[in-house]
């Protein structure tokens, strides 16, 4: 912390020793939505308030809001529920459970519906 900054340090004080530090803060006006997308899904953020602080050529994203999270949605396309149908003969619901247990994979899927 800089000496003498405190609670009810001014914003616009605070952004001049920053200046001085090399330091410089944007905010970016009107940004809708921010999305993080993982492996394992997403993460979503509605109306958020994003600053961009830039520091020796690297620029460091601040993001305040509310976030949710979103899981990943397999879609397992419809050929491979047909293809997984003929090579098992079972029907097209248990074809695409198959397929959704297997994360998608056709030979697991197979395999597991063979045995």
């Amino acid at each position: 912390m800089f000496p003498g900054m405190g609670r009810g340090m001014n914003p616009k004080k605070v952004q001049g020793m920053m200046k001085q530090l090399g330091i410089d803060m944007v905010e970016i006006e009107n940004a809708e939505q921010v999305i993080i997308k993982t492996t394992d899904g997403d993460i979503i953020i509605e109306n958020p308030a994003v600053s961009i602080m830039r520091a020796q050529g690297v620029d460091t994203y601040q993001i305040n809001g509310n976030a949710k999270k979103v899981p990943k949605q397999l879609s397992i396309p419809d050929e491979d529920v047909r293809l997984v149908c003929e090579q098992t003969g079972v029907s097209e619901e248990d074809a695409k459970a198959a397929l959704e247990a297997a994360n998608g994979d056709l030979a697991e899927a197979i395999l597991a519906l063979s045995s």
